[in-house]
C-alpha cells in the first residue's frame, strides 16, 4: 500500500540520503540493503532480467526493510513506468534524458491527471480499497519521485531546458555512459566526464532541484556534501559482492 515517501521527506528537510544501485534480482538481497540501513535502492530492470512479479517482490522486501525502492525503467518504456508504479515503486528513475519531451513522456506516465495520464488501476497502490482511489491518486502524484538519469553530452547540454519547467525531482548523473557519450569510455575521471557532471550539479543548484551524487569513497562523499549535495549512490550491490568475495578469498586462503 503506498506509503509517505522517507527519500522525498528527507531531501526537503535538508537530510542526506544514501541508496546502491540493485542488479542482483533476489528479494532477500534487497532486504539486506534495508537492514544494512541504506535509504533507498534503485532495482535494474533497464539492464537486469527481472520479470513484472519478480519486480513486486523485490518491492515488497524493500518495504519490509524500511527501504524507498526506486525503479530505473528501461529507455522510452511508458508500459515498465506503469507496471513499477503499480507494483509499488516510489520512484522512477528515467535513463538516457536527453531531452524536456523525455520528461514530459515520464511524467505522462508516471502522473495522474491532471499533471499526467497514468491509467487508473487498483491493487496494491491503493491498499486493494483501502484508500479512497480519489485520495489515492492525490496521494500518489504528491510522493512518486521522477528521477533523471543524465547519460549523454546531449542531456548536458540541454540540462536547463530539462529542468526549468518543472516534474524532475531528483538529477542523477551516469558516469560511465557519459565516459562513452564523449568518446572516453570507463574513463570516469576524464575532465571532460567530471566537467559534465559538474555542469548538471550547477544546473540543480540553479534550478532548486536535488542532485544525487555517485560517489564509491569517503572522500569524494565529503567534496559532494561540501557543495551542499545531500542525495548519495554509494555503488551497486553486484560490485560490492564481488569485491567482497574476492577480499575474502584473498584473506583466507593468502592468494
Amino acid at each position: 500500500m503506498l506509503r509517505p515517501n522517507e527519500v522525498r521527506r528527507k531531501l526537503a528537510a535538508g537530510e542526506e540520503v544514501y541508496g546502491l544501485f540493485s542488479t542482483v534480482p533476489e528479494p532477500a538481497v534487497t532486504e539486506m540493503i534495508g537492514c544494512a540501513g541504506y535509504d533507498f535502492t534503485v532495482l535494474d530492470t533497464e539492464h537486469t532480467l527481472v520479470d513484472p512479479q519478480q519486480l513486486e517482490n523485490l518491492i515488497r522486501a524493500a518495504e519490509t526493510a524500511g527501504l524507498t525502492p526506486f525503479v530505473r525503467v528501461p529507455e522510452a518504456d511508458s508500459g515498465a513506468i506503469l507496471r513499477a508504479l503499480d507494483a509499488g515503486a516510489m520512484g522512477i528513475v528515467v535513463p538516457h534524458v536527453r531531452r524536456r519531451a523525455d520528461i514530459c513522456a515520464a511524467l505522462r506516465a508516471a502522473r495522474y491527471a491532471p499533471e499526467g495520464m497514468r491509467s487508473l488501476n487498483g491493487g496494491r497502490g491503493p491498499g486493494f480499497g483501502r484508500i479512497d482511489p480519489a485520495e489515492y491518486i492525490r496521494r500518489a502524484n504528491a510522493e512518486t519521485m521522477l528521477i533523471a538519469l543524465i547519460e549523454d553530452a546531449e542531456g548536458v547540454e540541454a540540462i536547463d531546458d530539462i529542468l526549468a519547467p518543472g516534474g524532475v525531482d531528483l538529477v542523477l548523473p551516469g558516469p560511465a555512459d557519459l565516459s562513452q557519450s564523449y568518446g572516453v569510455p570507463w574513463q570516469l575521471r576524464h575532465p571532460r566526464v567530471q566537467q559534465a557532471v559538474r555542469t548538471l550539479r550547477d544546473a540543480c543548484a540553479r534550478h532548486a532541484v536535488p542532485f544525487c551524487a555517485m560517489s564509491t569513497t569517503p572522500e569524494r562523499r565529503a567534496e559532494w556534501h561540501a557543495d551542499g549535495v545531500h542525495a548519495f549512490v554509494l555503488g551497486e550491490d553486484r560490485d560490492l559482492m564481488a569485491r567482497a568475495l574476492r577480499e575474502h578469498l584473498e584473506r583466507t586462503s593468502g592468494q
